[in-house]
Formats: structure tokens, sequence, C-alpha cells
């Protein structure tokens, strides 16, 4: 084409008189229109063989092994290795959410989170993995699901070696480093590093609860929350330790669990520097410094620390007594009492006085202040009261 217009000016004819350029943008847009209906793609890349239609997004891909990110935000500092990606980013910081669901009214910022929503209306999930028989609604999530059976784990965080079989997990994860929180509550201003998470976040605003268990009909504000709870139906627990083949629902209580056997505590109290396994426990801890007490009963305005104790406490009111003794039938309340009960039939004493070494089953037991339990082995030949 080029090589045409230059006979044309050699013998006096103009680039803007013929308005040549206007007929090569035209040839070009032609070219590129025509690949995309006959799929060629001539421009290959050298090191990984990926193909692609158009020399512009081979040179995007490039920078997928360069790791170049030559497009900035200028207002939170995050780069990009393509300029619709960062113009993509950039509403998160406007708010501008210009794709909008025609069916539900629901916006996004970027034209392929509507087209994968769009989906979610349709139901159709033509995608069906070989292995389980589980569908999806688009190949990507298919080709990611199937990682799960092959235990692949391509996506690697290069600060903590935690492996993840979708690109976009390793993202989200990065976060937890970085401290990145972009999505924020207009309502509170509590930031959060998911979108998701967000939405999530301000349905405890709204009350709404959209996920519905089918068998009893308790409604959650997430569907992951709907998918614990249904487990109590089922009575599925897929997560295992590996140490004492112990049982769970869900996997975080699997990792709570296997620091029993660890021993790890990582909450750490910055008041009294008591640790715990849990972050629930910590919190729950702190507030015998602040003697915060939130869990009021709605029935006598009595107040506690935590939930656990407004339910113990609830069941005065219901005398509900669901803990029964596999011994000897006998039903309490709460848990507490029944462990208690428990050890008058196994024998066990956890509870030694510090002076005469006499054990008891409950700490209530050890009457004079001066004697502090200490949790030990049961003593097989103490028994009495310890005066």
């Amino acid at each position: 084409m080029l090589e045409t217009y230059s006979n044309l000016a050699a013998i006096g004819y103009t680039w803007e008189a013929h308005n040549i350029e206007e007929h090569c943008q035209r040839f070009r847009r032609h070219r590129r229109l025509k690949r995309s209906y006959t799929e060629e793609k001539p421009y290959k890349c050298s090191q990984c063989g990926k193909a692609f239609s158009q020399r512009s997004h081979l040179h995007a891909h490039k920078r997928t092994h360069t790791g170049e990110k030559p497009y900035e935000c200028d207002q939170c500092g995050k780069a990009f290795s393509q300029c619709s990606h960062l113009n993509t980013h950039k509403r998160i910081h406007s708010g501008e959410k210009p794709f909008q669901c025609n069916q539900c009214e629901k916006a996004f910022a970027d034209h392929s989170y509507l087209k994968k929503h769009e989906k979610t209306h349709t139901g159709v999930k033509p995608y069906e993995c070989n292995q389980c028989g589980k569908t999806f609604s688009k190949p990507e999530s298919l080709r990611i699901h199937k990682r799960n059976h092959a235990g692949e784990k391509p996506y690697q965080c290069n600060q903590c070696e935690k492996a993840f079989a979708d690109y976009g997990y390793l993202k989200l994860h990065e976060r937890i480093h970085t401290g990145e929180k972009p999505y924020e509550c207009s309502q509170c201003g509590k930031a959060f590093s998911q979108q998701s998470h967000l939405n999530i976040h301000k349905r405890t605003h709204t009350g709404e609860k959209p996920y519905e268990c089918k068998q009893c009909g308790k409604a959650f504000s997430n569907c992951s929350a709907l998918k614990i709870h249904e487990r109590i139906h089922t009575r599925e627990k897929p997560y295992e330790c590996n140490q004492c083949g112990k049982v769970f629902s869900h996997g975080s209580s699997l990792r709570i669990h296997e620091r029993t056997h660890t021993g790890e505590k990582p909450f750490e109290c910055n008041e009294c520097g008591k640790a715990f396994r849990k972050r629930s426990a910590l919190q729950t801890h702190r507030r015998t410094h602040t003697d915060e007490t939130p869990c009021e009963c709605k029935q006598c305005g009595k107040a506690f620390s935590n939930s656990r104790g407004l339910k113990i406490h609830g069941s005065i009111h219901t005398r509900e007594k669901r803990y029964e003794c596999k011994h000897c039938g006998k039903v309490f309340s709460h848990k507490p009492s029944l462990r208690i009960l428990k050890r008058t039939h196994t024998g066990e004493k956890p509870y030694e006085c510090n002076e005469c070494e006499t054990a008891f089953p409950k700490p209530s037991a050890l009457q004079t202040p001066k004697r502090t339990p200490t949790r030990e082995k049961p003593k097989p030949d103490s028994g009495g009261a310890c005066l």
C-alpha cells in the first residue's frame, strides 16, 4: 500500500488530496475484521507459541513474559500491562459502571464482567467436567476446575510461595501482602480487598439475605455461608485432619483445629500478651480489658461479651435442654454442664489443688481461695472434698 502511494506521489498526487490515509485505515480495519471471521492468527509469540490476530495483541501478551507494566494509575500508583486494564481499574476510583444488565439492572465497570453476569440469568452451563460431572457456564471456569482434580497450581505467590489454580485468585491473595483495599463502603467507610466482599458487607446495612436454604428456609447474605450451612443437613464433612482423622464441614475449621496439634496461637493480645488459636477468641478476650458487652438478651436485658455466653444464657428463658449424656440420659441446657457430668462417668479429675494434690472434676470444687486449679492428669486415687 505504501509502495503504491510512493509511485503516486512521484507523479504529483498528494496524500491529502486523495484521502489516501483514510483509505489505508479502512483497509486495515477490513483486514482485522476479516481475521475475526476467518480466525486467522498470523502473529505468534516466540516464547509460548500463543497466536494472535493482531500485532498489538501480541505486543500486549509479551508483557506477561517480561513483567512490563507501562500503564500506571495516577491515583494509587498501581501499574498494568495494557492500557485497557488501566482504564477499567480507574473506574474503581470513579465508581463508574457503564455496563448495565438489562434484566436486573446490575451494573459493571467492565464489559467482560457484564457478559459473565448475564449467564447467571440464562442458567446455561454447557461445559461439563468429565471427572465429576460438574457443569460451568464458561470454558475457562471448567479449565480452572480441572486443575483441582490434577492438583495443578501454576500461579505462585513470590512472597509466601502459596500457589493457586487460577491467576485471579493469586492477584486477590497478593492484596494480603500489599494491604490494598480498593473497594470502600459508601455508608461506613470500611474498605475491602475484593468487590465481592464489599457487596456482602453492604447487606449488613440493607439487611438483605438473598440466599435461602431450601430445606429449612434459613437465609444468608452470601452464597458461601449458605453452602456451609447446607452441610448441616447433608452432614458432609469433606475436610479431614491428616494427623488425627477428625473431619470438618469447612476448611477454616480444619485450619483452626490443626493448631491444636502444632500449638500455634497466632493471635496475640497487645495488652496482656495472651495468645489464641482463633481471631474470634482474641476479639472476645479483648472485651475483658474494655468491659464491652455487646451481646444483649432481648428478654431480660442481660449483656454478655460474646454470642456464646448469650446463647447459653438464652436456654434459661427457653428451658431448652439439648445436651444429653449418652451414659445416663441426663440432659443439660449448655455443653459445659454435660462435660462436667461426663467426668463422673470417666473418673477424670483435671483440676488439682496446688497444696494437697487432691483432684476434682470441676474448678468450683476447689473451695479455698488460695487453691488454684492446674490442668493435670487425673489422680486415680483422689477423692473427697478438699478442706
